[in-house]
């Protein structure tokens, strides 16, 4: 089969709500990554053969296809097209398995993967939201056929989060001990400057804006539960933030055609589901399954991105698959970094491609809990 290369990826810095970035509207958030990527790569952008862009609550600013909103923002020619997909948390990421895919297949030689989100100012289940104003049901709540398959469910990352929590039995204070290890270790690679090479500063914001310097375990020890007798608080949570992120992904012939260094190889997608009611636990049959397909074993993996929507969904993935505390989130994750939905995989991507070259690993496995259930996978290989 033929092979997909990442000749190189880039993002905003994630802005935290209310934020550097939360004045920017979502075309022009996804246009700064995208103007980026072709400066940097030094190509064309005539030459690309589709915009893939992962984006979620598509309303207002994010609407009408913001896909191809931001590339002609960008400044891409119009017959570049784009096209804007959303696979909840995962959904930039599945635009990078999209372009693979396209890539590998012969269809397309050149795509653009990315995402963009401007939480501040679309908080996330906007359009549930904005549906029910208009006398709209949830996706959930009144279908018949989904009430006789999970009757009296409620549907809610926070309600599947304490489900994970309390099936591995995940104390409040250990989840507290992993908050805080990710401000930690993004505040060192922050200072090392681990960030500097995929990161293009956008309105006077040239690092990410929500790590947490002077947290505590004492003061996370302070903080209401999100429900009554739970164990999860917001210091468990990732952060609502403002972003974009894109990726480059070409096939042998686009490499040799316009003289391209590709930076790592596509070793493997997939995607897989799990409990829609539990929600956040898809990660880890996810990587079963992929590490099946390819015949790998957890030791064969130099380092992992699993996105911290929520500290349990990490630590019960790790409890899982046995993967050590020092190869996964080196640099810190969602709690710290922040959560951009629909940036968010390619930004986990872009950490994991610069973090493999920093370290002289290998392949990079990457995975994230996303709405209805899902998980994507998707193992790189640096070259």
């Amino acid at each position: 089969m033929a092979e997909a290369y990442i000749i190189d990826a880039v993002r905003s810095p994630v802005g935290r709500r209310g934020g550097s970035l939360s004045g920017i509207h979502p075309a022009d958030l996804g246009a700064h990554s995208l103007r980026a990527l072709v400066d940097r790569v030094g190509i064309d952008p005539g030459a690309i053969d589709d915009v893939i862009i992962g984006a979620t609550d598509t309303i207002g600013g994010q609407a009408g296809n913001v896909g191809r909103s931001a590339l002609l923002v960008a400044g891409y020619p119009e017959h570049v097209p784009g096209v804007t997909i959303d696979r909840q948390c995962g959904s930039s990421q599945q635009a990078v398995h999209f372009a693979a895919q396209a890539v590998m297949s012969g269809t397309n030689d050149l795509v653009v993967a990315g995402g963009l989100q401007n939480m501040s100012q679309l908080p996330i289940s906007s359009a549930m939201s904005a549906g029910e104003a208009y006398g709209f049901t949830t996706p959930f709540a009144e279908s018949p056929g989904w009430q006789a398959r999970y009757p009296n469910q409620e549907i809610s990352q926070f309600v599947g989060a304490e489900m994970i929590a309390e099936k591995w039995n995940l104390s409040r204070e250990e989840m507290e001990q992993f908050a805080l290890q990710s401000h930690q270790r993004a505040a060192v690679a922050q200072d090392e400057g681990r960030f500097d090479n995929e990161i293009v500063p956008l309105n006077g914001l040239t690092q990410d804006e929500g790590v947490r310097r002077d947290t505590s375990l004492e003061r996370m020890a302070g903080l209401q539960t999100l429900s009554p007798g739970g164990r999860l608080t917001a210091a468990v949570a990732s952060q609502i933030s403002d972003a974009s992120s894109a990726m480059l992904i070409a096939g042998e012939r686009a490499v040799k055609e316009h003289g391209l260094t590709p930076r790592a190889r596509i070793h493997h997608i997939s995607v897989r589901g799990d409990s829609p009611v539990m929600m956040l636990s898809a990660p880890i049959p996810a990587t079963k399954y992929a590490l099946e397909r390819t015949g790998m074993s957890i030791d064969d993996i130099d380092l992992f991105e699993v996105n911290e929507a929520f500290a349990p969904v990490v630590m019960a993935w790790m409890k899982e698959t046995g993967a050590p505390s020092e190869k996964v989130n080196v640099n810190g994750g969602g709690i710290a970094l922040g959560h951009p939905i629909g940036a968010t995989g390619t930004r986990l991507m872009a950490t994991l491609l610069n973090e493999l070259e920093r370290t002289g690993g290998r392949y990079g496995l990457q995975t994230m809990c996303e709405g209805g259930g899902l998980a994507n996978v998707t193992i790189i290989e640096r070259l």
